[in-house]
């Protein structure tokens, strides 16, 4: 058995405490760039800009599914007629709920639910046929939230759907039917536990603080282990509850774990949450270098700016109410996105790369909010016309235009217009020096040609000149529509007007 127990030394566990209270799992500006590089053991396992076939095929989804499923679906964010609005914690945090307002013995009535836990809706093939229709080209899936309880039979705790009255293991339901669609499944694993003992939040001081965390460490490695074993096709995992001081101090453990889940799945592919280096860097080690291989900070947010990346591969994940990830039940009374709503964030992510990935939280009997179900039939129903747009794209490299975002490949350009010009007519800027302009367009929803011209505005030392597509007269539109142009040489140069003298 390897041995993975080893903790930090004084002066670094002090180091990685003063980091912890800075370090945070999600940001929403640039981030500073490293003055001077440093020493670091434990940074990246694995180079920046991998290139092999998986990282290859995770920058063309585009779009993905979140589904956030397990007891919490429940209580559905509410209980005894008392939900997150009148004090009861998030649906997927509400065995945390405490204070006046919780019910008596709540934690222990939490920890009970799995009794009840008989899912006899579900149906996975029913979720992966909406998942595709919808054009989710991968799924992130909670085999096990921070309640703890694993959605598979595991052989390293009796907290499973084994001791529900569901028995079926969840996890290779989900697993089989999404790839039966062609869809790739990553699967979300919590490392934080409330309803295990041995899991201790806080610094570890003591001799058996640290023993009993150490079981901690070799069962959370097991059950790693035991999901690549059982289910082989998944591509990834995503990990979560890794902010605590037991965690970040343990450093040694993680870095050799992830070493051996690679080795043991060639090609997987973890975010940035999973580790921290021997300073307490989360995310990014010391040296700004990303601690797995993709940034995984973006949680219902984006970057306001594409340089803000720095040209790392990165995910959104995004809910549908404001921060409902489990199941909501009451949707009355709070702002849901709409589809128009998703649709702008989805482009507006693999504009600059990304991928967007929209969560669902199925009830407890294993159905999808209807509200769900809308968005998933209004998403698809876009996607189907417009999916060139959006699979396998590229940041376009051009300035941020008001009607939309833009998206390329290969050599064709691609705007999803999503605020309709007055006139009719859509302008692109389009850098003077450019070595491709715009020769031809059409509407990607039709193949209807598009009359295409080159203006030149005159702007006194404009360093862009401008080509306008004209939309037919009688052209309407309900949703974003995409203007889909051919890029070619530029036929010739603007005429040389005399500058103003200033």
């Amino acid at each position: 058995m390897i041995n993975y127990n080893r903790l930090m030394t004084p002066s670094l566990l002090a180091g990685a405490l003063l980091a912890g209270k800075t370090v945070s799992a999600q940001w929403t500006e640039p981030r500073k760039k490293v003055e001077q590089r440093i020493d670091v053991k434990y940074g990246p396992l694995i180079p920046a800009h991998r290139t092999d076939e998986a990282m290859e095929r995770f920058r063309t989804y585009g779009l993905g599914q979140f589904i956030h499923w397990g007891l919490y679906a429940i209580p559905g964010n509410e209980w005894e007629g008392v939900s997150a609005r009148k004090g009861a914690a998030a649906s997927e945090w509400i065995r945390t709920w405490s204070g006046p307002t919780a019910p008596k013995d709540w934690k222990n009535t939490y920890d009970n639910l799995y009794k009840q836990f008989n899912p006899k809706g579900f149906d996975a093939k029913l979720w992966a046929k909406q998942a595709k229709e919808m054009g989710a080209k991968y799924l992130i899936f909670t085999a096990k939230h921070h309640d703890g309880f694993a959605l598979w039979p595991s052989k390293y705790t009796d907290y499973t759907i084994k001791k529900s009255p569901y028995k079926k293991d969840i996890v290779k339901q989900v697993v089989d039917a999404y790839t039966a669609e062609g869809i790739d499944v990553f699967l979300y694993f919590s490392i934080l536990e409330w309803n295990n003992s041995n899991y201790m939040g806080k610094t570890l001081c003591t001799p058996e603080e640290k023993a009993k965390f150490n079981k901690f460490l070799e069962y959370t490695r097991n059950q790693l282990l035991e999901l690549l074993q059982n289910y082989p096709q998944i591509k990834g995992f995503w990990f979560d509850g890794t902010w605590d001081q037991s965690w970040i101090q343990s450093y040694d453990f993680t870095y050799k774990l992830e070493k051996e889940l690679r080795e043991k799945h060639p090609g997987l592919i973890i975010g940035s949450r999973f580790r921290n280096d021997e300073f307490g860097k989360r995310h990014f080690d010391s040296n700004g270098d990303t601690l797995g291989d993709y940034e995984q900070g973006w949680e219902r947010k984006m970057p306001k700016e594409f340089e803000w990346l720095e040209g790392r591969d990165w995910d959104c994940v995004m809910t549908i109410p404001p921060n409902g990830w489990g199941y909501m039940k009451d949707w009355s009374g709070i702002y849901t996105k709409t589809s128009d709503d998703l649709i702008d964030m989805l482009m507006n992510c693999v504009s600059m790369n990304g991928n967007f990935v929209l969560n669902f939280g199925p009830d407890g009997n294993g159905r999808m909010h209807p509200g769900e179900d809308k968005l998933a039939k209004e998403i698809g129903d876009w996607i189907k016309i417009n999916g060139e747009a959006v699979y396998g794209v590229r940041h376009a490299g051009l300035a941020p235009s008001k009607l939309g975002y833009f998206t390329q490949k290969e050599d064709n350009l691609y705007l999803t217009v999503f605020n309709t010009p007055v006139n009719n007519i859509v302008r692109i800027a389009v850098p003077k020096n450019s070595a491709e302009v715009p020769v031809e367009a059409v509407l990607l929803q039709n193949g209807q040609s598009l009359a295409l011209k080159r203006s030149d505005i005159g702007l006194d030392l404009d360093k862009n000149t401008y080509y306008d597509v004209v939309l037919p007269a009688t052209f309407s539109a309900d949703k974003a529509f995409v203007v889909k142009m051919k890029l070619g040489k530029p036929k010739g140069q603007s005429d040389q007007l005399m500058n103003a003298k200033m």
